[in-house]
């Protein structure tokens, strides 16, 4: 890990970095920032509300003023939107703040975990299992950049923690 210490927190919607980085963060006595949260607090409109009146690439926008200011912070979980990885850019700013770790899951535990209450724009429109594929497909290979991947497909948060916790173990040994 480098000298910032993060933990960020990458993957598709519905995979569960804001539940389990606030549980960690809790853990490891760490801040907790979600940066989908701290762009509503910024905005004043939730991601919605952003989609729908100003569109996509002012989101994106944010979502990279945001990494930018985040990028600061020290000893922090950091829980990033699903689409963070599609900006090369963000991922570099991440990965100089501390370790990425990607929680996946399969799309058909996606779309279960998602559909409970959809306010996810990029799934607004159509099938939201087929909206959920069509992503996942583009952003294929995007989530690899990480230094770590969890399926958190079968798992609970306990078990998702613990994995969490042992890899980052192993890291402090490697480093250390």
């Amino acid at each position: 890990m480098n000298n910032k210490g993060n933990i960020i927190l990458i993957g598709f919607m519905g995979t569960g970095k804001t539940a389990v980085g606030r549980r960690l963060s809790s853990i490891l006595n760490m801040d907790f920032f979600d940066t989908d949260q701290e762009i509503e607090t910024v905005t004043g409109m939730t991601i919605e509300q952003i989609f729908k009146k100003h569109g996509e690439t002012r989101f994106r926008s944010e979502e990279n003023l945001m990494v930018n200011k985040l990028a600061n912070k020290t000893n922090c979980i950091i829980a990033t939107g699903g689409g963070m990885v599609l900006d090369p850019v963000n991922i570099d700013i991440l990965r100089n703040t501390g370790v990425l770790i990607c929680l996946n899951a399969r799309p058909e535990v996606i779309h279960d975990r998602v559909k409970r209450r959809n306010n996810r724009p990029l799934l607004k429109k159509g099938d939201t299992y087929q909206n959920i594929i069509t992503l996942l497909k583009e952003r294929e290979g995007l989530y690899s950049c990480s230094d770590y991947i969890i399926d958190t497909s079968d798992l609970n948060f306990d078990e998702i923690i613990n994995e969490i916790l042992e890899f980052l173990k192993g890291q402090s040994k490697a480093h250390g």
